[in-house]
């Protein structure tokens, strides 16, 4: 698609895709890639057109509210709601869940009312296993709201993240396949490389080692 390489583009501009480095995911996996969203946020023209593109994949559905999960996918949320607002000429609302104690995705704030009864487009920056946003998916079915379609800026497993995974159609900007390792198949862990603790969940990852 058109927009995917446009998608990649911006986020190298950006400094967004970092390579050749020891990496660890949100879900705990190991990676050699990753997309690092805090990189593209700080860039507010580039971050619109991301929020446009968003919109323009997904203009022919009928959405009320744009959903997504804390911290980055607020800001992807609003700049896609913005420019659906736009688009279909009426007010489409934009709220986010919040990451619990336990690991799961909830709404807070009383966000949940504003998702009941209503056509929901669920929004995430990364999928690596799709963990993350399948929890918004449930959290707005919880609330009751109708999950209309799952997008995602990249998708980084093309091959098990898919619509069965949500129950849901799924539209990704672009896919940026990456490998990714458990930590005890992980060759970057056996070949000594160190895991990077300033980007991604690494910092947490090197606290749990022994000694």
């Amino acid at each position: 698609m058109a927009e995917e390489s446009e998608v990649i583009q911006i986020l190298k501009k950006t400094g967004a895709i970092k390579t050749n480095d020891h990496f660890v995911g949100v879900s705990g996996s190991h990676l050699d890639t990753y997309v690092l969203k805090d990189a593209l946020f700080p860039h507010p023209a580039e971050t619109s057109r991301i929020g446009e593109i968003f919109a323009e994949r997904n203009q022919d559905l009928a959405v009320d509210v744009v959903a997504a999960p804390a911290l980055g996918g607020i800001i992807l949320a609003q700049w896609t709601a913005y420019h659906l607002s736009r688009r279909k000429n009426r007010e489409i609302l934009a709220v986010f869940t919040e990451k619990t104690a336990e690991g799961g995705q909830i709404f807070t704030r009383g966000y949940g009312t504003y998702v009941r009864g209503q056509k929901v487009l669920v929004l995430e920056d990364t999928t690596t296993t799709g963990g993350s946003v399948k929890k918004v998916v449930d959290s707005v079915r919880a609330a009751g709201g109708e999950v209309v379609a799952v997008s995602v800026m990249v998708n980084r497993d093309p091959v098990s993240v898919t619509s069965d995974l949500f129950g849901a159609p799924f539209r990704p900007l672009a896919e940026f396949p990456v490998r990714s390792y458990s930590p005890a198949d992980c060759p970057l862990c056996r070949q000594g490389v160190p895991v990077n603790t300033l980007i991604g969940h690494g910092k947490k990852f090197v606290a749990t080692l022994p000694g």
